[in-house]
């Protein structure tokens, strides 16, 4: 049987037996395919799959709130045993403790696919029992989901209404590429990708003429289509790089002031910053001592980007870290200045090399999704300070101008998702998983999230159910027909919570009467309903074909045309409706952290700080290349890119050779919060003084000591701060490390075997 399937790093052809995955090709009409595909077959019967429900010993034996979680072996139980303990614990939560002591967790990247989409399902379940404390704001853009509403507009207009890379293709004439334009990351966008075309639109862009600056501190960051000039300014310096391109457009009179006069607000108060209103002028000079690149070429660049349809992205990468605000918003500044906001080929952009769907022209509207229900509970937390939340309940803590107080949380549920992957500090974080009475994780695999569970519940992958789906902006919408049968005896989630909610009275409400199948083809006629004007076929036609697709109005879109063509009639939905360069509303907050204008504010962790004496490498924890995030990161295509199955770190000659460190050795990275081991890789494609080890491994704590990771996750080095007070957003990128040669005994790697199981004759 040959069957298309969806992945969020792209489609697929796959051959089954009706047991397992026996080929898997990538689909036919993508021009740029992927080999992550590749992880999928070998992982699906992998040993650390979730064979049956588990519950905790320590958590059988002395019930809720025993110690012994990320310690304890795990005893396998029936189904039926397994969601009865479980219903009989969410009935005693919510009842001795309410709603608000509910964390319902499920952030990540669950399997594609609209129906069985993990964090939908679970927020549907918890608001029939009474709602549930929920996160807002992702990892990925924690930060930019903050300001840009305060300076731009909803985020949602730089993703879904980017400019085309189309019309980048056609018309520009120089991108600059603050954090690159990484192919890698490119590959993949939430809920799949149908055709990748990253490398297409940048090679028909060079060949035109067009010009790559990419400012990194990894050359690979940018495909070698763009042929593009690498700069390599000091991680974390980006802010001061900007301010005297900023300088230098202002000095030498290159700013579009008619633009900034008509299209902007506060460029008054922020150009007296640059030019020295604080005593320090942001010239190229002062800018060439904090990024380490020449003053002359800092000036060159601001020059050629004047005098060109020069497009500025900002990668997601620059937001996540300490004062992550700066580099977003002088982006923004600067394209401004130039005046280009709007026209074809100019202006502003975020992500383009992130995500493969910015840049994708708009879709009419958007595939079915699964109603999630009302949720009673106000409180909420950003999401990457859940271990600030449960470490310090009934602390306060500012958020975006709001004074809110950590709730007391006694049971976290989480489905899709692995914080063990996304947090920083994990040795820390696992001091804070310790603190609630219960968690209860949904996941395919024994992930590091899976052992530090009470209760571990096997979930399907895509691949062994029936669902639909579609990534963001993608215009093709796929049936996903279950190609195999489950792993053992993993259950889709939604049946899963079908069960807990017959057993807590709330069954009619979640399930409505419907079967899975039922719900599919009753979303899908919902939403063809409700889109008549369109020929979208009824299920049935649907299901039988390979795939539809959706409409697109606007193939050739440009980001705030209609802003730059009438101003009064299209305002952003910034305070003021226009670009605020100045923002009032973020004055007023009075955040040191943050202040109303773009700023530099030296971070605490880079190599111009004084904690370089000790840690002299600055770790960049970008997003690797064989697998998204942690997903899959037992499948071989992952494996094959280990090194004595540890992560690789890439390091300079250079800074190898004052280690006395050679291609494969076993390296330990240290760091103030913990050390890990990794396999080294020599790279000249890695900036001087950079160490570049990629997220992704899955956490193996030495079982003596949690901050040494025996496997290669970059989290237990990195700190796990804000980047400011304004966005409470995840600083995980960067952070200082030193490393050395590892001599003791390798230890063995627990990962990539199930935990320890119990005898479970005890139970009945």
């Amino acid at each position: 049987m040959v069957t298309t399937h969806l992945t969020h790093w792209g489609a697929f052809e796959a051959d089954s037996d009706g047991e397992r995955l026996t080929a898997v090709r990538p689909w036919r009409d993508d021009p740029e395919p992927m080999r992550l595909i590749e992880n999928v077959a070998s992982a699906q019967h992998h040993p650390t799959r979730v064979d049956q429900p588990y519950v905790r010993l320590g958590w059988l034996e002395h019930g809720p709130g025993a110690p012994g979680r990320g310690e304890d072996p795990f005893v396998p139980v029936s189904w039926e045993k397994a969601l009865d303990l479980l219903a009989g614990e969410l009935g005693r939560v919510y009842r001795e403790h309410g709603a608000e002591a509910v964390y319902g967790g499920s952030y990540g990247w669950a399997s594609a696919g609209r129906f069985h989409h993990a964090q939908s399902q679970l927020h549907r379940f918890l608001n029939c029992l009474g709602g549930y404390v929920r996160h807002v704001n992702s990892y990925s853009l924690g930060v930019s989901q903050v300001l840009m509403p305060h300076v731009l507009g909803h985020l949602g207009l730089l993703l879904e209404h980017a400019t085309s890379k189309t019309v980048l293709a056609e018309h520009t004439e120089l991108v600059v590429a603050f954090g690159g334009l990484s192919p890698k990351n490119a590959a993949v966008a939430p809920g799949g990708v149908s055709r990748h075309n990253t490398r297409g639109w940048i090679g028909a862009a060079r060949a035109r003429g067009c010009r790559f600056v990419s400012v990194t501190p990894l050359r690979d960051d940018t495909p070698a289509e763009a042929d593009a000039e690498w700069l390599a300014p000091r991680p974390g310096s980006d802010t001061a790089l900007m301010l005297a391109l900023a300088q230098v457009l202002d000095v030498e009179g290159l700013a579009d002031k008619a633009f900034l006069d008509k299209y902007t607000v506060g460029y008054e108060r922020f150009i007296g910053y640059v030019r020295g209103a604080d005593g320090t002028v942001k010239s190229p000079e002062w800018a060439a001592a904090l990024t380490g690149l020449p003053a002359e070429r800092i000036r060159a660049l601001a020059r050629e980007m004047a005098g060109a349809r020069t497009f500025v992205t900002v990668s997601w990468s620059l937001q996540r870290a300490q004062y992550g605000e700066q580099p977003l918003w002088l982006g923004l500044v600067l394209a401004a200045m130039l005046g280009q906001v709007g026209l074809p080929g100019g202006g502003f952009g975020h992500g383009y090399g992130s995500a493969a769907n910015v840049g994708e022209p708009a879709r009419e509207f958007s595939p079915p999704r699964l109603p999630q229900g009302l949720n009673r509970v106000d409180t909420f937390i950003p999401v990457a300070r859940i271990a600030d939340m449960l470490l310090n309940p009934g602390q306060p803590f500012d958020y975006d101008g709001q004074h809110l107080t950590y709730p007391d949380i006694r049971l976290v549920y989480w489905a899709g998702g692995n914080p063990f992957h996304h947090h920083q500090d994990l040795a820390r974080l696992r001091t804070a998983f310790a603190r609630p009475e219960t968690v209860v994780v949904h996941d395919p695999f024994w992930s590091s999230t899976a052992r530090h569970a009470d209760f571990v519940i096997p979930s399907t992958m895509s691949i062994e159910r029936d669902d639909y789906g579609a990534g963001e902006n993608d215009r093709i919408l796929f049936p996903m027909k279950a190609i195999t049968r489950p792993h053992g005896n993993a259950r889709d989630d939604y049946a899963t919570f079908a069960e807990l909610a017959e057993r807590l009275g709330a069954g009619k409400e979640f399930t409505e009467g419907r079967t899975a199948e039922d719900w599919l083809r009753h979303l899908y006629e919902e939403w063809r309903l409700r889109h008549t004007g369109h020929d979208l076929p009824d299920f049935d036609t649907f299901w039988a074909s390979e795939h539809i697709e959706l409409p697109v109005p606007d193939p050739q879109q440009i980001l705030c045309a209609d802003f730059r063509a009438d101003p009064e009639r299209f305002p952003l939905s910034t305070p003021s409706g226009k670009i605020e360069i100045f923002s009032e509303t973020i004055d007023s907050f009075g955040y040191p952290d943050c202040p109303g204008h773009p700023a530099w504010l030296e971070p605490e962790e880079w190599l111009g700080a004084p904690a370089a004496a000790e840690f002299p490498l600055q770790l960049v924890a970008n997003q690797p290349r064989t697998k998204l995030h942690s997903q899959l990161d037992v499948g071989e295509f992952s494996q094959a890119a280990k090194i004595a199955a540890r992560e690789p770190v890439r390091l300079h000659p250079d800074d190898a050779a004052a280690r006395n460190l050679h291609d494969g050795d076993l390296v330990r990275i240290r760091s103030p919060r913990g050390t890990c081991l990794a396999g080294l890789i020599i790279d000249d494609a890695v900036r001087q003084g950079v160490a570049q080890l990629s997220t992704g491994a899955w956490y193996d704590p030495d079982p003596t000591n949690p901050t040494f990771c025996r496997h290669g996750n970059p989290n237990v080095l990195t700190p796990d701060r804000p980047s400011s007070t304004l966005s409470q957003g995840c600083a995980g990128q960067l952070s200082l490390v030193e490393i050395e040669r590892y001599e003791g005994t390798v230890p063995n790697l627990s990962v990539n075997q199930p935990p320890a199981k119990a005898a479970a004759n005890h139970l009945s």
